[in-house]
């Protein structure tokens, strides 16, 4: 490895309330705040609007199920079969390798298209991203998932986000979503009414 283009990573682990999901927490930043992405499939990370290299490569393990990219964290999920104490190691060397080395964690195009979207909002939608990201997202991430906006209806007002990482598929995110979720929102935006969970 060339020693002038590697920098030092370091990786913890934190566990999140879906067993099959782990944050892979980095020193380095990954993703602008405020974005995020989420894989479902390796095909996902193939899509222009979020194609991601990194992405790619952890789905080379055969036991990673999903992938999400945030902030300064990665969250894998992992199948049924497999023991988390059997893999972490590799994945963490893995990470720590490859974010060294800096090799792409996501495709120019990807970066291009996603800093574009956040200057085109109303007052309200700016708002609810505001609360979304100083209040809620914190919370989400600490648990290795996130939440984003995805859209506003103002005649009914309202808002549908979308949980991501440790988030999808969680039992509980259903109940975060209506009791803390949207009583915040509903009490600092009094335009907003209801909450839904997109694609959930």
């Amino acid at each position: 490895m060339n020693s002038a283009l590697s920098r030092p990573v370091s990786v913890f682990t934190e566990g999140s309330p879906n067993p099959n999901s782990m944050k892979f927490v980095l020193s380095v930043e990954l993703v602008p705040s405020g974005l995020s992405f989420d894989y479902a499939t390796p095909a996902d990370a193939l899509v222009d609007s979020k194609a991601s290299p990194l992405a790619v490569a952890l789905f080379g393990f055969e036991f990673v199920r999903r992938v999400f990219i945030a902030s300064n964290f990665v969250t894998v999920t992992k199948d049924d079969e497999t023991d988390w104490d059997e893999v972490m190691f590799e994945v963490k060397l893995f990470l720590k390798e490859y974010l060294g080395e800096q090799k792409p964690v996501f495709s120019q195009r990807t970066m291009d298209a996603n800093t574009t979207k956040l200057d085109m909002d109303s007052e309200t939608v700016q708002k609810i991203k505001a609360v979304l990201d100083q209040y809620i997202r914190p919370a989400v991430e600490t648990d290795g998932g996130a939440i984003n906006f995805h859209s506003f209806d103002e005649p009914s007002g309202t808002v549908k986000v979308q949980l991501q990482g440790s988030c999808s598929g969680c039992p509980s995110s259903t109940l975060t979503l209506k009791a803390g979720i949207e009583n915040l929102l509903t009490r600092l935006v009094p335009e907003v009414k209801l909450v839904e969970a997109e694609g959930v």
